[in-house]
């Protein structure tokens, strides 16, 4: 579908939406800072060494440090604490077993680490798309939804991924967008009492996805006027599928609740790619963002020698102050 079309499109469903969204003074800090311990809030001083925490909560995930401290996630996760990291996000956390889930979270909090995100099981995919409006794709998502609660607890995380899935291309996609609506306010209904973020993220993977880009995301979450209902905002994703990236952050920041990290081409760590991180670090860190933003790439070189040159990429890409 072409840009032009789609956004002329989107205007014309949005339009009969909320016309006076909820806001909040700072949703990117607030909303992103759920879980946050005063560890999280130590701002390192740009000449320190190695170990200290850095100015923004990189989270790291599962396989990260596989060579440097093994293949148990939480002896990966007590490396990463010692490397200056604050925060993990696990993006399979919901499918692992409950005793799994429970010592991950024990693990966080004995060292003082805030959980990211993890993907909402079933959450809304090409399997599972709810722009269909189904009843029963929609039953699906909110038992994801009802599920969430329960990793949540278990992990101590607040924020869970949703991707509203497939284009429906029988359905124009003004009742398409509405269909995505519908399902996330019963998805918030389910979430909010528990203070539980659900983070709707537009991808570049497949152009069958109906959400791809920033603005589609804040149109969403201005209609669905909860505060469990904020954007994931995957700067690789976005980098290629709209570019401008400084910009298209001021204009979507007031629903961002959470970022992603990855360079572009690649999808590897800063410096590796065409994305000047640093600058955009520095940018987001200026906001007075006090959230996590999760390291969801892989490392550019193999074994101990890929891990150690990650952590010298974001020892640079940090030392912007």
């Amino acid at each position: 579908m072409q840009r032009k079309f789609f956004l002329q499109t989107s205007l014309l469903a949005g339009a009969s939406l909320l016309t006076a969204a909820r806001t909040i003074a700072e949703p990117a800090v607030s909303a992103g800072s759920m879980g946050r311990t005063a560890a999280t809030d130590n701002r390192r001083d740009p000449t320190a060494g190695p170990g200290q925490p850095f100015n923004l909560n990189y989270a790291t995930h599962d396989g990260m440090f596989r060579n440097s401290a093994g293949d148990n996630f939480i002896d990966q996760i007590k490396f990463a604490y010692d490397q200056g990291f604050r925060s993990i996000e696990d993006n399979g956390m919901a499918k692992r077993p409950v005793e799994q889930q429970q010592q991950i979270g024990d693990a966080l909090a004995k060292l003082g680490m805030s959980m990211g995100v993890f993907v909402l099981d079933k959450g809304g995919n090409g399997a599972n798309s709810t722009t269909t409006g189904k009843p029963e794709n929609l039953e699906i998502f909110l038992k994801g939804c009802r599920q969430a609660v329960e990793v949540s607890k278990r992990c101590n995380g607040r924020l869970t991924t949703v991707v509203p899935g497939d284009f429906e291309r029988h359905l124009p996609i003004g009742i398409q967008m509405a269909n995505v609506i519908d399902a996330l306010r019963k998805g918030a209904e389910i979430l909010e009492p528990h203070g539980i973020v659900m983070v709707i993220e537009a991808l570049s993977d497949t152009p069958d996805l109906f959400l791809r880009y920033s603005d589609q995301s804040f149109e969403i979450c201005r209609a669905v006027n909860s505060p469990s209902c904020k954007i994931l905002f995957d700067m690789y994703h976005m980098q290629r599928n709209e570019g401008d990236l400084i910009h298209h952050i001021d204009l979507a920041y007031s629903e961002i609740a959470y970022f992603q990290i990855g360079n572009n081409p690649g999808r590897n760590e800063p410096g590796t790619g065409e994305m000047d991180y640093k600058n955009i670090f520095k940018h987001i860190y200026g906001k007075g963002y006090k959230g996590m933003l999760g390291m969801e790439h892989s490392n550019s070189l193999p074994g101990m020698e890929g891990e150690q040159a990650l952590i010298r990429a974001y020892r640079e890409a940090d030392s912007f102050l």
